[in-house]
């Protein structure tokens, strides 16, 4: 667990602190490359959204499965917000992670929005959306 997300879970409380522990567990279970457990964080219908188009669930966990992607590294450094709306939660942050896709290595340095829902009592992704962190962005 990253530092900053371990002083962040010490005054965060409750459900807030329920999904970055969630997210972290997630990151975990990804550089794990463990399919079952990747797609047990994940919703039926889940989603992700990126500038590479939209890849579903069984699309995602078919690449890891086969060993086409791969990931050695998958940080959280900065959570930027963390809402509960009753049954669903929303947290925007930036994730840097090395991923293996087909023998090529790519560092990643991103913006990540991911959507939540308690389904039976459980928190389970619904949707991701990646950004590529730009690095001499200009205001």
């Amino acid at each position: 667990m990253n530092d900053n997300n371990t002083a962040a879970i010490e005054v965060l409380s409750g459900e807030s602190r329920e999904i970055l522990e969630f997210s972290e567990g997630w990151a975990g279970a990804i550089v794990a490359n463990d399919t079952k457990a990747i797609g047990s964080f994940m919703s039926a219908d889940w989603i992700m959204v990126s500038n590479m188009g939209i890849c579903d669930k069984q699309k995602f966990l078919g690449f890891v499965e086969s060993g086409d992607l791969t990931h050695s590294a998958m940080d959280i450094p900065e959570f930027a917000r963390i809402e509960v709306y009753g049954d669903f939660a929303v947290t925007a942050s930036r994730v840097t992670n090395t991923a293996h896709y087909r023998g090529q290595t790519f560092e990643q340095n991103e913006w990540t929005s991911d959507v939540f829902r308690r389904i039976n009592g459980e928190w389970k992704c619904v949707l991701t959306h990646i950004t590529p962190v730009m690095e001499n962005k200009t205001d």
